[in-house]
């Protein structure tokens, strides 16, 4: 199984240790050109080394809080390329005070920060996608078993995953006529630097780490392999599903 030929856009490389770049690594390794981001010039030099070591073609700034910076990939993407084949959506941030408390305390402004940049900025992104796909693609997002499952100290985040996992089936639904395909990817707690800022996250990890019946959790090369599949064309049968890689923890009772 191979992407060769295959052009993909990846969102949400923060440095060596983020989700996003188990992907983009796992999908330059199958052959894939890629597209990559970061969000601002603070974080420029810890993500284009990361780009160039992949050989990305397009490597472009994103802040989803500035205006037309999403509109301005795409459009390099359609001068460059011309065409898009799969992409991940790898981004999510709630201001600390509102990820620290309890939901019910959750500010307005907070929640919906919040749900713009995790869930709603997924759906912007593939009505972007939708006419560079004008032959099939795929879109994937990441999620976490907090969005089904109540998880102590994951609070608001939860049901932005929820509301996340919702828009990739309708989304699934809708552009499944235009052989797109959209899929989630629920890992297992993986210590990332967004991860650091859960409270408690150190315990959430030693137990899933004890409880899981692997008994060893996933990492980020697992992910990529996992998210390297779902854009490949072995799973052009697969749509709107959540897909676990977490070593069988969320088989688990609560």
């Amino acid at each position: 199984m191979t992407l060769n030929g295959k052009r993909g856009l990846v969102f949400g490389i923060a440095n060596q240790d983020s989700i996003a770049y188990g992907c983009a690594r796992a999908f330059r390794r199958e052959g894939a050109d890629l597209a990559i981001t970061y969000l601002n010039a603070k974080a420029e030099p810890y993500v284009r080394p990361l780009a160039e070591k992949l050989d990305a073609t397009i490597i472009e700034p994103l802040d989803l809080r500035i205006p037309g910076q999403i509109e301005a990939v795409f459009d390099r993407v359609r001068t460059e390329w011309g065409r898009l084949d799969f992409l991940v959506h790898s981004v999510a941030f709630s201001p600390k005070e509102d990820l620290l408390g309890r939901l019910v305390d959750s500010s307005f402004a907070g929640f919906s920060l919040a749900m713009d940049i995790s869930c709603h900025s997924f759906v912007r992104m593939a009505r972007l996608a939708e006419p560079l796909m004008d032959r099939g693609g795929s879109l994937v997002t990441m999620s976490y078993l907090g969005a089904e499952r109540v998880i102590p100290a994951y609070g608001m985040m939860g049901p932005v995953k929820a509301a996340l996992e919702a828009c990739t089936r309708y989304m699934a639904a809708e552009l499944g006529g235009k052989g797109i395909r959209v899929n989630a990817i629920s890992p297992g707690p993986i210590k990332t630097r967004a991860a650091s800022g859960v409270k408690n996250f150190e315990t959430t990890l030693d137990y899933a780490r004890q409880q899981t019946p692997l008994k060893h959790m996933a990492d980020i090369d697992d992910v990529g392999n996992l998210a390297a599949f779902l854009v490949g064309d072995g799973a052009r049968a697969i749509t709107g599903e959540v897909c676990y890689v977490d070593g069988g923890y969320n088989i688990l009772g609560a």
